[in-house]
């Protein structure tokens, strides 16, 4: 529909890595058959590599790279709902969270921190048999939302529902996201935001890096296998193993 109205869209997709093999299906571009084949659209899937948060190391690079492409509209697929799958909030304008109607999940399965940092809320798949969950789902969620702690005084976030394969609601919930943009860039909020989110990315970055120096270190890196060895065998307690390793690393900088 974006692109049929003239906009170049980037899609990143983010796939979570096995934790066993390390591997990603990175198969995003196979569910998006005609998206694919558009030429006013660009699919790029990534694997999470082991970064927490839903997205990987370089979204938020990959965002710029886009945007300086000449890509108008960037949209960030994460991993998926979990209790630390809202990173991807520091790095965009707007926090979309979609939920099935028959997941299971209801209110009591979902994490309150990830719905309060949602601008809109969409309950996907709201036709046929799942029309009737959809509306239930919908109704709970604004009563809900009616109790939680206001991010923005100027927006409200709602609760919609859309159907793919009949199309109801895709119009209506890109006419939402237009008018979000709108309040937010008019009152000067989205400005102060993305200034806000520099300092989280700087921030992150300086943990990885940090980390990554620590492995490698030359006091550690070699006690490393050693004291998870004993960890996992039940020698040493995961405190005492990570205060020998703390220790060593300072009396060797």
């Amino acid at each position: 529909m974006l692109t049929q109205k003239g906009h170049k869209v980037s899609v990143l997709a983010v796939d979570p890595s096995s934790c066993t093999s390390g591997g990603s299906l990175l198969g995003d571009k196979t569910r998006m058959t005609e998206l694919s084949r558009d030429m006013n659209a660009y699919i790029r899937p990534s694997p999470t590599q082991g970064t927490l948060g839903g997205v990987t190391r370089t979204t938020n690079e990959a965002i710029l790279l886009c945007e300086g492409g000449g890509y108008d509209i960037v949209l960030v697929e994460t991993v998926g709902v979990g209790q630390s799958e809202f990173a991807v909030a520091d790095m965009v304008d707007m926090f979309v969270l979609l939920l099935p109607p028959a997941g299971g999940d209801e209110l009591q399965g979902i994490k309150r921190g990830i719905i309060e940092m949602a601008d809109l809320v969409v309950i996907t798949k709201a036709d046929g048999d799942l029309l009737v969950p959809a509306r239930r789902i919908q109704a709970e969620y604004v009563s809900a939302m009616k109790l939680l702690r206001k991010r923005s005084q100027l927006w409200k976030p709602q609760v919609m529902r859309i159907s793919v394969k009949n199309g109801e609601g895709i119009p209506e919930i890109w006419k939402k996201m237009r008018e979000f943009h709108e309040v937010m860039l008019s009152s000067s909020e989205l400005v102060s935001k993305r200034r806000r989110q520099q300092k989280v990315w700087m921030w992150n970055l300086i943990q990885e890096n940090v980390l990554e120096h620590f492995k490698n270190h030359s006091a550690v890196r070699g006690r490393i296998p050693l004291l998870e060895k004993e960890v996992l065998n039940g020698v040493l307690s995961p405190g005492h193993a990570a205060d020998l390793l703390l220790k060593a690393y300072v009396n060797k900088t």
